[in-house]
């Protein structure tokens, strides 16, 4: 009888590839189960199909999860399972998982393509002694986010990806409690206002949720057009000036974690002057609140005299820990900086 069964379908399979359908036998993964898949028009990239799980024993079928648009790569003749390279890589229809760290493997099959930016989702099937149950909750986490969720079986977590273009990513991790997921941290990464850089935290403390941010400046950014920044490292801080425009410019400091301490101007206004340039001195003098800033280049050594509260603090640059130069930067004409001698 089995080899009856095996014949209908191999005669099956090759009348569906006469006409660009083909369904691919998916095993190797458990000594219980094996999937199969079925691609309507192997002559489009994203076709209609089905996804399935079989019992080994009997060949019956457990659960089909019908898809709207699926893809496929083949390894050899044979499609593989457990493949999830996230955000735009291969990702196999099916993924045979532990997905709430139970000691038993359970089913990920793919259901069209329905992610952010036309990614793969699945249809998430936890396996218990009592059969097959369906997760509405994991299935919503893969058409949120970035296709499927990665496992981490040292934490017992599940982490997500989502983004917004190429400068905005968000990392939300999950624990499984009663086949539920949990949220127990995120983490955001904005670099939209590059050279700026902001993470921001939120830990779940067993109570609230709890929050932090860190801004820093990536001075290899593309974004900006010129630069002066030297470190002073008796305080061991970074001075930095630069413009992103051309047209204004900017300066910050940061701190040994990289993190910005001022940023100044924090908003460019149409016509207003921020800062003075004296081309005799090779001075650069800004105010900002009741502080007066004075930043200097003069025969290589760069620094910074800061007058507060009627005391002048000098900080002085390392000669050897710098890039560009004063002059050079202010050999630019800028919209917000205004020129004497």
């Amino acid at each position: 009888m089995k080899k009856v069964i095996l014949l209908v379908f191999v005669l099956w399979s090759c009348l569906l590839s006469s006409f660009g359908q083909v369904i691919f036998k998916i095993d190797g993964f458990s000594d219980k189960y094996y999937g199969r898949a079925y691609f309507s028009d192997t002559s489009e990239v994203y076709c209609e199909g089905w996804v399935a799980i079989y019992d080994r024993r009997t060949n019956k079928e457990l659960f089909r999860v019908n898809a709207d648009e699926l893809s496929y790569k083949l390894h050899g003749s044979q499609l593989k399972q457990n493949i999830a390279k996230n955000p735009y890589g291969e990702h196999s229809v099916l993924i045979y998982q532990d997905f709430n760290f139970d000691g038993m493997k359970d089913f990920a099959l793919m259901d069209g393509l329905h992610s952010y930016d036309h990614g793969p989702s699945y249809h998430i099937f936890f396996t218990s002694k009592k059969g097959f149950i369906f997760s509405p909750e994991l299935t919503a986490l893969t058409h949120e986010n970035c296709g499927m969720f990665s496992v981490d079986n040292e934490d017992k977590t599940l982490v997500t990806m989502t983004k917004d273009g190429d400068d905005w990513r968000k990392y939300s991790t999950y624990i499984i409690e009663d086949f539920m997921p949990f949220l127990i941290s995120t983490i955001v990464e904005d670099a939209r206002n590059a050279p700026i850089h902001t993470l921001t935290k939120e830990v779940w403390d067993g109570k609230k949720m709890v929050g932090s941010s860190i801004t820093s400046f990536n001075i290899y950014s593309n974004n900006i057009k010129s630069l002066f920044t030297f470190h002073v490292d008796l305080q061991n801080k970074t001075i930095i000036l630069y413009s992103i425009d051309g047209s204004t410019l900017h300066y910050t400091i940061t701190n040994k974690k990289e993190a910005i301490e001022l940023l100044y101007p924090e908003l460019v206004r149409e016509g207003k002057i921020d800062f003075h340039y004296s081309r005799k001195k090779n001075a650069l003098t800004f105010w900002n609140k009741d502080t007066e800033y004075r930043i200097t280049d003069v025969n290589g050594i760069a620094g910074i005299s800061i007058l507060t509260k009627g005391k002048t603090y000098e900080w002085k640059g390392n000669s050897k820990n710098r890039k560009g130069s004063l002059k050079a930067l202010l050999n630019h004409t800028f919209d917000n900086v205004s020129y004497g001698n």
